[in-house]
């Protein structure tokens, strides 16, 4: 007797049910969130060359912390946008009760560390934990799941909320004192609400007024943060006034691009031309002065080359997706990415006052590096993710909906 093979036995009632499809059969590997993701990555990899001209102890526990990242960047690419969405307020009510503790003055300074008059820090024994790092990522992740079911956002008082997620802990990084995180946030949130619909005349109507806020509270900068913006503009007019002494930094850093030429020295020239030039903190923030005196301007080229990829690649995958919170984070991902970068490199050539801001995936510490891959890791999420079966279309208005509002 001959026996039928089991996958051959239909079930009564008809056909055989057709295989369920998992999120893993429909993934989207040809997502320009790659782009992205090999940008990221070398750039990491040139931050690694960049520490060891004059760090070279710290290159190893940096190659750790990439790979600790690129963890992180895995492990957040497997959450659904749900599971994201449910996670941004806990994660954003987690990162301002840090921020807060942070400033208590009562905390040990054992378990806050201050570093120059600044308490960003908290100490885990292993390592540092910077918690405005995280609150990039949380700011980003709440706004987006703010505006995901929400029109108010296209009238003037319903910008309010997803400003007000960006500009609390804003508050709070720059009480620390930490200036050049606290300007990444408005223009993220402004990215995003612009992404999502929102009026440019409200948004204009907002920055004026922001604006106005910014110079009613600029006595409530710290001295050396109002030393920082007046040697800066002294820099720009020509005044060498404060060459040796509120200007030394930047000066400093000015002097290295301008030695490095177009193509730059050898490593063992260039950790020479560092240390008799004595740049401070050159493996962190003025790591972007390290390539140029390194590579020369090839150099300094190739890194805003890298970063425009990335910039690509985010606008991309914003582009192609068609839900709303993921086309959000993919904005204000890409944005804050952007921006740091911006404010980094500007301060270092002298455009911009020297705010302590690393350069992303190419400066040291733990912290920013880990908080920048998962921006990648999200990224990713939304790329390599295919749409929900049930999806709400992304923000597209007419001018019906003016009308109704």
């Amino acid at each position: 007797m001959i026996r039928s093979s089991p996958s051959l036995v239909r079930p009564r009632g008809g056909l055989s049910p057709a295989p369920r499809r998992t999120w893993l059969s429909r993934v989207n590997w040809g997502t320009p969130a790659w782009l992205c993701f090999a940008a990221a990555l070398a750039l990491t990899l040139m931050g690694l060359a960049a520490i060891g001209t004059t760090r070279p102890d710290l290159v190893p526990k940096q190659a750790t912390l990439l790979v600790v990242g690129l963890l992180a960047a895995a492990v957040v690419v497997v959450p659904s946008h749900r599971l994201l969405q449910w996670i941004s307020w806990p994660m954003l009510v987690l990162v301002i009760g840090l921020l807060v503790f942070l400033l208590i003055p009562s905390v040990p300074d054992f378990v806050v560390r201050p570093r120059n008059g600044a308490r960003r820090w908290i100490n885990l024994v292993v390592t540092d934990f910077q918690p405005s790092e995280l609150a990039k990522v949380a700011v980003v992740l709440s706004i987006a799941s703010w505006l995901r079911f929400r029109r108010n956002h296209r009238r003037l008082r319903g910008l309010i909320p997803p400003l007000l997620i960006a500009m609390i802990p804003m508050g709070l990084v720059l009480l620390e004192p930490d200036l050049g995180t606290a300007l990444l946030f408005l223009p993220t949130a402004i990215a995003m609400l612009i992404a999502a619909g929102a009026r440019i005349k409200d948004l204009l109507i907002i920055g004026l007024l922001g604006l106005l806020g910014a110079a009613a509270m600029s006595p409530m900068l710290r001295p050396h943060q109002r030393d920082r913006i007046r040697a800066m503009w002294a820099q720009v007019q020509g005044d060498t006034s404060y060459v040796d002494d509120i200007g030394y930094q930047g000066q400093r850093a000015m002097t290295l691009i301008g030695a490095g030429g177009v193509s730059g020295h050898g490593q063992k020239q260039a950790a020479r031309l560092l240390h008799w030039n004595h740049l401070p903190e050159e493996h962190n923030d003025m790591v972007f002065a390290v390539i140029v005196t390194r590579w020369g301007l090839f150099g300094g080229l190739v890194t805003w080359g890298l970063f425009g990829v990335m910039a690509l690649g985010g606008l991309l995958v914003a582009a192609q997706c068609r839900e709303g919170f993921s086309r959000l984070v993919a904005i204000g991902a890409t944005t804050l990415l952007l921006t740091q970068m911006v404010v980094n490199t500007g301060m270092t050539i002298g455009v911009m006052p020297i705010t302590g801001m690393t350069l992303p995936f190419v400066s040291a510490g733990g912290s920013s590096l880990v908080a920048v891959w998962l921006l990648i890791g999200l990224l990713l999420n939304v790329g390599l993710r295919p749409p929900n079966r049930l999806w709400r279309e992304s923000f597209e208005f007419g001018p019906e909906d003016d009308v109704r509002e």
